[in-house]
């Protein structure tokens, strides 16, 4: 997966969220984000992450995700991976 499509996967799951209110809402709460700030950010690598980090904390959101996006399951977390970088693993 290229960076450019993560990111796009990322924006798609955006979407997804802020077309549920309470999941939006929550997922603003867990950010510490407001609607101003999210949308002057929202092309920012720590935001496109922190958007897939919320979307992978339920399996039933990824999977309601990935069923009306049309892309494979494992596609969030792939994506999630490009657009942090590498990351030191402790396990």
């Amino acid at each position: 997966m290229k960076a450019e499509y993560a990111e796009t996967l990322a924006l798609r799951a955006l979407g997804w969220l802020a077309a549920d209110d309470e999941l939006f809402q929550s997922f603003l709460t867990a950010s510490g984000l407001t609607v101003t700030e999210l949308r002057e950010r929202a092309s920012e690598p720590v935001v496109l992450v922190s958007v897939l980090d919320f979307l992978l904390m339920s399996d039933d959101w990824v999977l309601g995700f990935a069923a009306e996006a049309g892309v494979a399951p494992q596609e969030p977390m792939t994506a999630r991976q490009i657009l942090a970088g590498p990351e030191l693993h402790w396990t």
